[in-house]
């Protein structure tokens, strides 16, 4: 009898266990969904043929194939110009946060110096400033440098709210490297820049893959401040899409598929850097 109720009680838990990860598979299916259907309606929309897109009873399923959207998207309002200027102020901001960033993670991390945990403290209270809430100091402060209207200055203001975030971060994966592998390079002979660059600098490459993905993402879909602080000259991508939308009506096929090309570059990083990108959202930012 005993044997037989233990087989029973193994039975009953492996049928719980099955029963509660089919459950947890339901959930992420249906997070999945939730999550991936904006993009799925975007490139659905982007193909269709623009009456099909203003359609009040729309299909959830493609019901024609058309790439006109994309020849009217491409021929309005130069679609090249604010895509390479948008290319240009993100890369500009992931280059710069990234170095200035590394140096300000790595002595606060390292380096023991007054007004440390003030920093510190500082670098997270600026995270939590509303950006809308800058806006006005950022524009009077830029006019008054006469970078009003320049990319220089979109890219200093990016980096005030993108640098904050890698500082903490890069700080992380600082944190998480043992001092002895540093101190064990200097024993054998390096120098305190030669230990950081042969032993400190490779270990932090998914770290710095991870947060140069976030900064050039934030700064390629940063729609306020490019639209405040820059004119229609030299407007970036995503306030490009604002000129579907008329006094006539919104152009939503074609704008839908600027959108879907837009989000190419992103997409097309992400497949690069997928795997270093994983490893530094794990290996960091846990500890100290």
């Amino acid at each position: 009898m005993s044997a037989v109720a233990s087989g029973a009680g193994r039975a009953g838990s492996r049928t719980g266990r099955r029963r509660s990860k089919l459950g947890w598979n339901l959930l992420g299916l249906f997070v999945f969904a939730v999550m991936g259907f904006p993009a799925y309606w975007m490139v659905d929309t982007a193909f269709k043929p623009a009456k099909d897109a203003i359609d009040p009873d729309p299909s959830l399923l493609p019901t024609g194939l058309t790439l006109d959207n994309f020849s009217r998207a491409l021929h309005i309002a130069d679609f090249w110009g604010p895509v390479g200027r948008s290319l240009f102020v993100s890369l500009a901001v992931v280059a710069i946060g990234v170095v200035v960033g590394l140096l300000a993670a790595l002595a606060i991390s390292r380096f023991a110096f007054r007004g440390r945990k003030i920093v510190i403290v500082g670098i997270l209270a600026v995270q939590m400033i509303p950006l809308v809430a800058m806006i006005i100091p950022v524009f009077l402060l830029l006019n008054d440098l006469d970078q009003y209207d320049k990319l220089s200055g979109l890219i200093i203001t990016y980096l005030t709210f993108i640098l904050p975030f890698t500082v903490w971060t890069l700080r992380g994966f600082i944190v998480n490297i043992p001092k002895e592998l540093e101190e064990a390079a200097m024993v054998d002979g390096c120098s305190r820049t030669g230990a950081f660059v042969r032993v400190v600098f490779p270990l932090l490459a998914p770290g710095m893959v991870a947060t140069s993905v976030y900064g050039f993402i934030q700064a390629w879909n940063e729609y306020l401040y490019a639209l405040m602080l820059l004119s229609q000259k030299n407007q970036t991508a995503t306030v490009w899409l604002s000129n579907f939308s008329t006094k006539h009506g919104t152009e939503y096929a074609p704008m839908m598929a600027g959108a879907t090309m837009m989000a190419l570059p992103i997409v097309a990083l992400f497949l690069l850097v997928q795997r270093k990108m994983a490893a530094g959202l794990t290996a960091g930012a846990v500890k100290g």
